[in-house]
């Protein structure tokens, strides 16, 4: 199994339609011990339920993932409890409704401050914080999730385009950063999926009707196949892959109309 004996944490898991969970058992499949943090007190019962099917797994609040003494917080106790880890996926991201729904050129300053601070400034800190606390395995490697929205207008993607955009420039200069150290930085594009953020965007279903349409392969993405991406992403069989957004969405991305 390509993570056996590996701690892998997933930030930000909500339901078993999300891309996170799907993660989750690809990389618990693949033999990995598997340690989560969730966002609401209210939402604890929820999801230990959730993720009992993965044996011995570990959950931790973390109410601000772009606040720097939360995120330390939670990951020295994560540290304490479970020593180091080998891997860190994050699958945090979140926009204003209204800036999804209206023109982009609406975007106000709060709201776009608000998707770039939690979509992508989280995964810079939750890299350094990781890094300041020594808390990363020798040949540890880090992922987060981006969209094609990143490089190509997709009608109601809006500011979160922005946010992905400036994630996936940070994956390389984080890869640069953490190579001195033997770490790698990736990014999966998957397409799109029907998640519970997948609903504030508008017309999501006509989307998958295009991606069936137009990708090579004609069908749409799954979370199990975003998650073999990203265990292969985690495991050794990918140590010489760093810096990259690696997308995983039956082709789409390479056609022009």
């Amino acid at each position: 199994m390509l993570l056996e004996g590996k701690k892998i944490l997933i930030m930000g898991i909500r339901n078993k339609w999300s891309i996170a969970f799907g993660i989750a058992k690809a990389a618990y499949d693949n033999g990995a011990k598997l340690i989560f943090t969730y966002m609401g007190e209210e939402n604890k019962e929820k999801i230990e339920t959730l993720i009992s099917e993965f044996k011995d797994s570990k959950a931790y609040i973390l109410n601000g993932a772009s606040e720097d003494e939360l995120v330390k917080e939670t990951f020295t106790k994560i540290k304490e409890e479970n020593g180091k880890i080998d891997g860190i996926v994050h699958a945090i991201a979140h926009a204003n409704t209204e800036d999804l729904h209206n023109d982009f050129i609406c975007t106000s300053k709060d709201g776009f401050a608000h998707a770039c601070d939690v979509s992508s400034y989280s995964f810079v800190l939750a890299s350094r914080m990781a890094k300041e606390l020594d808390m990363l395995n020798e040949n540890a490697s880090i992922i987060t999730l981006t969209y094609h929205g990143s490089t190509k207008v997709i009608d109601s993607y809006n500011v979160m385009g922005v946010a992905k955009a400036a994630l996936e420039a940070s994956v390389r200069y984080l890869a640069e950063n953490l190579g001195r150290e033997g770490i790698r930085v990736n990014a999966v594009s998957a397409g799109p999926i029907k998640t519970l953020s997948a609903k504030g965007i508008k017309d999501f279903n006509s989307i998958l009707d295009i991606i069936e349409e137009k990708a090579p392969l004609h069908k749409n993405v799954t979370t199990v196949q975003v998650g073999n991406v990203a265990t292969f992403l985690l495991s050794p069989l990918s140590d010489a892959i760093t810096g990259q957004v690696i997308y995983a969405d039956n082709g789409y991305n390479i056609m022009g109309v």
